[in-house]
Formats: C-alpha cells, sequence, structure tokens
C-alpha cells in the first residue's frame, strides 16, 4: 500500500500525460515555455486572483513574498509552530525573526488568540516590528481568516497565505489562495495538486507586487534577463512540471477533489469511536492534503505506526518536532510553555494512507487494523 499513490494517479492520466510531456520534450522549450504562461492563467481564473506567478517550489514563494514587502532585519513575522520547517527557514533567510504561535487542537491552524498575545509580547519588547503573520492550511483546510484579518487589520499587519497543503481548499464558496494580501502554494508532488518535481505559485492583487515578484523570481530582472535592477534569485517553473500540472488540473477539480471527500468520510465513520478524527469546521472545505488522527499519549501513538508497518501498511508524523524547538532557531528565545497545544499534537498526531485513489476496501484494511491495535 502506498501512502500518496502518485503511481495509480499516472496511470489513471497515462494517455494525456505522455502526449503532454512529450510535446514539450519534442520542443525543447524547457524553459519559460508557453505552458508556464497558460498554467499562470489557469489557476488565476480557478481562483479569480488577478496574478498567478509560477516559481521554482513552495519555499521560494514564501521568501519571494516576503521579499516584495521589503521584509528583514528588525521585523518580526508570526508563524505556526505546528508546521513544515519552510515555513518558519524563509522568515530567517531574509534577516527576520520568525516568532511561532500555538495552534488550535482540531484543525491545527493557527490559534488566533495564541497569535494576538505574542504579537503584544513581541512589540512591547521594543526590539522587533511585527510586520507578517504567515498562516498555514494545514493539511488541506484554511486556517480561520476572519479573525486573522482582523487581528492583521488592527496591528497593521501583511497576511501571507501559506496554501503549500491547501490548494483545492475553500471556506464557503472562496477558494484557498485567495485569502492572504499575497498567497503562495507548492507543487511537491504528495501535495493535493502536485507535479512530478518541484514547483510553486504566489497569488496577489497587487500589481506592483506582482511586478516585483516576477522581476525577483529571474534574478531581479528589468527589461530583459540581462538588464538586472535588483538582487533576486532563480526561481523559475519548468515548462515539464507545467504541462504536468495542466494535465492534472481538470482531474484535480472535475473529481479528486470529491473522491477524497468521500475517503476521508469513510474514513471517520469507521473511526470516529476509537481515535480522534479530523475537523473540518462548519462552512470550510479541506482539500485534504493528508487525513491525520490523534491517539491518547505517545506510546499509544508510536505503537500503533509501527502496528501498521507490522501489517504493510505506512504512516507518518506530521511533526515530530515543534518549530520552536528547532536547533536551527535556537539563538531565538522561544517560551516553551507558550505552545502547550503544539507540544501536545507532536506526540499524539498519526496521518494515515489517503489519495483520491484509495479503494473502499483498502480504508476498510486500514481502519480494521488501528481498531484492533486500539481495543488490544
Amino acid at each position: 500500500m502506498e501512502f500518496r499513490d502518485l503511481k495509480r494517479q499516472y496511470q489513471y492520466l497515462k494517455n494525456k500525460m505522455d502526449i503532454s510531456v512529450q510535446e514539450v520534450i519534442e520542443k525543447t522549450n524547457f524553459i519559460q515555455g508557453n505552458q508556464v504562461s497558460e498554467l499562470e492563467t489557469t489557476l488565476a481564473d480557478y481562483t479569480g486572483m488577478k496574478h498567478c506567478i509560477s516559481c521554482a517550489n513552495g519555499t521560494d514563494a514564501l521568501q519571494l513574498a516576503l521579499m516584495a514587502w521589503n521584509v528583514g532585519p528588525g521585523d518580526a513575522v508570526f508563524v505556526p509552530d505546528f508546521t513544515f520547517f519552510s515555513s518558519g527557514e524563509v522568515v530567517a533567510a531574509v534577516g527576520a525573526v520568525p516568532v511561532f504561535v500555538d495552534v488550535e487542537h482540531d484543525t491545527y491552524n493557527m490559534d488566533c488568540d495564541s497569535l494576538e498575545r505574542l504579537v503584544k509580547k513581541t512589540a512591547a519588547t521594543g526590539k522587533l516590528v511585527p510586520k507578517v503573520i504567515i498562516s498555514v492550511d494545514l493539511f488541506g483546510q484554511p486556517a480561520d481568516y476572519k479573525k486573522l484579518k482582523m487581528i492583521a487589520s488592527k496591528y497593521q499587519m501583511f497576511v501571507l497565505e501559506d496554501a503549500a497543503q491547501g490548494f483545492g481548499g475553500r471556506i464557503d464558496k472562496r477558494p484557498a489562495c485567495t485569502f492572504g494580501d499575497i498567497s503562495t502554494t507548492s507543487f511537491f508532488p504528495a501535495k493535493p495538486f502536485g507535479c512530478y518535481g518541484d514547483g510553486g505559485a504566489i497569488f496577489t492583487n497587487h500589481d506592483e507586487w506582482a511586478n516585483l515578484l516576477r522581476s525577483y523570481r529571474v534574478h531581479g530582472k528589468g527589461r530583459s534577463k540581462y538588464d538586472n535592477v535588483r538582487i533576486g534569485m532563480n526561481s523559475r517553473l519548468d515548462t515539464l512540471q507545467a504541462a504536468v500540472l495542466l494535465t492534472k488540473f481538470p482531474v484535480f477539480v472535475e473529481e479528486e477533489l470529491e473522491w477524497e471527500q468521500n475517503i476521508a468520510k469513510m474514513y471517520t465513520e469507521q473511526l470516529r469511536d476509537y481515535v480522534k478524527t479530523p475537523n473540518v469546521k462548519e462552512g470550510f472545505y479541506s482539500s485534504w492534503a493528508q487525513y491525520t488522527i490523534q491517539l491518547a499519549d505517545k506510546v499509544m501513538r508510536d505503537g500503533l505506526q509501527i502496528y501498521l508497518k507490522e501489517h504493510g501498511i505506512p504512516s507518518a508524523v506530521y511533526y515530530p518536532k515543534p518549530m520552536h524547538r528547532q536547533e536551527a532557531f535556537c539563538n531565538n528565545y522561544y517560551d516553551d510553555n507558550d505552545y502547550p497545544v503544539t507540544n501536545r499534537l507532536s506526540e499524539i498526531v498519526l496521518s494515515l494512507p489517503f489519495h483520491p485513489y484509495m479503494r473502499e476496501a483498502e480504508i476498510k484494511q486500514v481502519s480494521e487494523i488501528i481498531i484492533e491495535y486500539v481495543k488490544r
């Protein structure tokens, strides 16, 4: 059994995918081919955003956004404590300081009470200026943007939506990648909408920021790539990856998202009496980057992971070490007492095999083994 079965997905798309990839190879337009601009237009239309700027990966997308806002030394950027390393890494990369924020125990997204408390605490020291909130749409569910944007407005901060795991999710009818002043996503292969390598994209309605982003992603170019007006980076999306994404997109929107809702529902119906299953808030729609359960304690979680492996079933722990405990940030001071929920989650969460091509028998197999372990 695969944790996220990209082989099964490829077989479903094989005929169209092979044609799309072969076309790029035959035309040898590997860098900035027409498929790149076509993808940007397609995704801008899907989200309703004015600008979609593709780039090399989701990490670069975040860093480029911070660069467009001139975030740097002396600035504080607020990041969930329960997330992948890149959400905080990019902050340090531009010279700013990441301030980690605790998360909600049931959605895993940023806790707004913790956020406001830490914004006040940071501002009171006078050492850093609160500048940006990086809100992560974890495991596919958008963060609580109504509350987040109220806090951002109150303290005159930008909201950067990290929808690396959230593309395809929505709140009511509004899709992910539209909630931030700038929003980003990742096309890493295991993401809900992934390519066959690395890739990312940035979304904004702000013309000036969009122009800066297009410049920064190609070595700070001006009128041409040999006219360099600022220091940027090399962060272009390959044409091959754009072709892969264009082939996947109709199936992702028209079929895969709905299949994943059904799979999540089946998992929940079978497991909810034995473990804590995911909670999707009313009015929210998850793109189900992961299906994550909670166990009673670390011993039980680790034991279940071993038990699943013994039965040939893969699983994963996202994330075993909170951001504030990462050695890379050891020169910043973080109070462990500020993160009770994250500290707890890192010991009890377990993500199960989940992808739109799972069969009902496989879901039943995974569920029965979990139930057997929990009862035992």
